[in-house]
């Protein structure tokens, strides 16, 4: 028993004797240590691996026009509502359409009649730009998602668009079609998701065409 008062005595009387800067210089020493690692190493090398690997998805997946100049993302819808072009899906953000610093959702719950008047609206415009289309429209078209910066619609909602575009740029129903397919986007692995199509790389397609004589 004395034995072991002693040893505690002599353990209290060490620590007490010990200099602070005894443990000041290893803490330091790993702080620095583990800034370079965590704050310098680190990001150096996942952007210099993202940068070699995945180069178009590390810039932003910018989409360039034929000139090469940036006019926007693929990550990010834009407003369209020129009947020549095909519309994606509503934005609810403020105070512009498809604003990428303030995502957000309209958050109208189906009981809220401003969701129904905004819906109809909608609806209504469609069917202005297009009075001969009696088929239902693609919920898609007519109502905001979550984060209100959607780039692409559903096929459906593409394929309900076609004849209108075809009709004002005076071109075939075949060709718009043929276009959507070759800007359709399979669902990953084959069937995880839906298929989609991106709407600004649709519409620079469209835009590509020769024009009508």
């Amino acid at each position: 028993m004395r034995t072991s008062l002693t040893s505690l005595a002599q353990a209290e009387a060490s620590a007490e004797s010990t200099p602070l800067e005894g443990l000041l210089r290893p803490a330091v020493t790993l702080f620095v240590v583990l800034s370079l690692i965590t704050g310098l190493a680190y990001p150096l090398l996942t952007t210099g691996v993202a940068q070699a690997v995945f180069p178009d998805q590390a810039n932003g997946s910018l989409v360039r026009d034929a000139g090469g100049q940036v006019i926007g993302s693929s990550l990010i819808g834009q407003a369209f509502g020129d009947p020549r072009h095909f519309w994606g899906r509503p934005s609810a953000t403020a105070p512009m359409a498809y604003n990428a610093g303030a995502s957000t959702g309209s958050n109208l719950g189906p009981s809220n009649p401003a969701l129904h008047d905004a819906v109809k609206a909608r609806i209504e415009a469609l069917r202005a730009a297009d009075p001969g289309n009696t088929a239902p429209v693609p919920i898609d078209l007519v109502t905001a998602s979550g984060s209100g910066l959607d780039p692409e619609m559903s096929r459906a909602a593409a394929d309900y668009q076609a004849a209108r575009v075809a009709r004002v740029r005076g071109l075939s129903v075949a060709q718009v079609r043929q276009l959507i397919d070759q800007n359709t986007r399979t669902p990953w692995l084959g069937f995880l998701g839906e298929p989609r199509v991106n709407v600004l790389e649709l519409n620079l397609a469209l835009d590509a065409l020769p024009a009508r004589p």
